[in-house]
């Protein structure tokens, strides 16, 4: 066991593969059975991708299920191969996803669609991994915008639900009592303080929306509007001969060229509010390499783009998935952070705590107890996903503006690829930064408050009032 033998401030044992750093469970690092029981009960959330799947793809349960395995398996990578994150969905892109999508009838086309836009990401991250261009990408494009596409992508979350036929109108009740719920879990400034001085309350706290979902499970029933869940023993019976057969390019061939072309902008505006994921993880792997001494975390976003690159080329040919691959399950991984800080007893590194807390979601989708358990419930838990998903992409949107010209440029951008898609967002982004910016398309980087372009009267007004 190699990783009884970590001197203190090394990295975690591993195997030097090129920029990858192969770790094994059990040799290079300890297995933490606390996080693989969380990852048993927290694989309900990755189950909530099963009602997105059967909306938009007309595909079974049991299809969408081998589709969420998948997934599941390619989420091992990321620590296998030296990427101390818990990986999950690329959630702030799933409505812009679901817009594009929409766009093609129901059937091959719109698989082929699915197809093609994922085999494009995938292959461009590993593109921008392989260069390190990745950030130099996204720091090109003016920050009206990057705040555009990610308002638009909180805009489509929120729209999603309470559109004619959404979900909101199959669970009104539920939705609306789980989702007031979720919102003071996680975002109450007096629930924060709340746990700060309650260790139960400190614990619900860190199981992120698991508490909303089983609380769902109890009231989704009691309104009528979903039954109460039957349990079943064994299994779970993913139809991967279904999936093959019916929704990847071994049934349907491979997706003509004109669907790379066209998905080209919204693979972009998604690209955009993955980065934002990238980000994210940096931040929250510093946070937990200064927070301890003992050991010393590497986080490369190079690594990163390779490794989420490839799992999406590689879905994209096995088992297309609308919430594509992502970098970053970014409520898990700072539960992942508070438990490493409270030392090496506790968790012995990092990335035991990531590999063994994605090992636990991939026993929990094979237990047919715990898959039947949320059925019932798994559009209520989309539901939520993206309502909360809105509520963050708004605020980072809004924040990534420079100035008040920014914001409404943002603004349109973000209507507009509501309505018309991102290559219409993109296209109107263009046309308005050209025109108040000028030649300092490029350059409003000095614009960088929200007051520079108000004039002095109307500010002292507004002080007034």
């Amino acid at each position: 066991m190699k990783w009884k033998n970590r001197k203190f401030g090394e990295e975690s044992p591993f195997i030097p593969a090129g920029p990858f750093k192969i770790r094994l469970p059990f040799i290079h690092y300890r297995f933490e059975w606390p996080d693989y029981v969380q990852g048993l009960l927290m694989c309900a959330v990755d189950l909530a991708a099963i009602p997105l799947l059967i909306e938009l793809l007309g595909m079974s349960f049991e299809v969408a299920l081998a589709i969420v395995m998948l997934n599941g398996v390619f989420y091992l990578l990321h620590h296998l191969l030296g990427d101390p994150t818990i990986p999950g969905w690329i959630t702030p892109a799933i409505p812009l996803i679901m817009l594009y999508c929409l766009q093609f009838p129901e059937g091959p086309e719109r698989v082929h669609a699915l197809i093609a836009f994922q085999l494009t990401l995938g292959l461009f991250a590993i593109f921008l991994g392989s260069t390190g261009l990745a950030s130099k990408v996204v720091s090109s494009i003016p920050s009206a915008i990057r705040s555009g596409i990610i308002l638009g992508a909180g805009f489509a979350a929120v729209a999603s639900i309470f559109e004619v036929g959404g979900r909101f109108e199959t669970y009104p009740w539920t939705i609306s009592i789980a989702v007031g719920i979720g919102f003071y879990l996680l975002f109450s400034k007096h629930f924060t303080k709340l746990k700060l001085t309650n260790n139960f309350w400190g614990t619900i706290g860190k199981l992120g929306i698991f508490p909303i979902i089983i609380i769902a499970i109890v009231i989704a029933p009691l309104f009528g509007e979903a039954p109460w869940p039957a349990i079943e023993w064994g299994i779970s019976s993913p139809d991967f001969i279904g999936l093959w057969s019916g929704y990847t390019v071994f049934g349907l061939g491979f997706p003509p060229l004109m669907l790379f072309i066209t998905g080209i902008p919204t693979v972009f505006a998604a690209y955009i509010v993955l980065f934002g994921d990238v980000l994210q993880t940096k931040a929250l792997v510093k946070e937990a390499d200064l927070s301890r001494e003992d050991e010393k975390i590497d986080y490369n976003a190079n690594r990163a783009h390779l490794i989420f690159g490839t799992r999406n080329s590689a879905m994209s040919i096995l088992g297309p998935d609308v919430t594509m691959a992502g970098p970053l399950w970014a409520a898990m991984q700072v539960v992942l952070v508070q438990r490493f800080k409270d030392g090496r007893k506790a968790m012995d590194s990092f990335i035991g705590g990531a590999g063994s807390f994605r090992w636990g979601t991939n026993t929990g989708l094979l237990l047919l107890p715990i898959v039947s358990l949320v059925q019932p419930i798994l559009g209520v838990a989309l539901a939520l996903t993206l309502l909360i998903q809105g509520y963050v992409s708004v605020k980072v949107g809004i924040l990534e503006a420079r100035s008040q010209s920014d914001l409404g440029i943002a603004g349109i951008i973000g209507a507009v690829l509501v309505i018309k898609g991102a290559a219409w967002a993109f296209a109107i982004g263009i046309v308005l930064c050209l025109l108040i910016y000028g030649k300092d398309f490029f350059k409003n980087e000095t614009d960088k408050t929200f007051t520079k372009d108000v004039p002095l009267q109307v500010k002292e007004e507004t002080s007034v009032l």
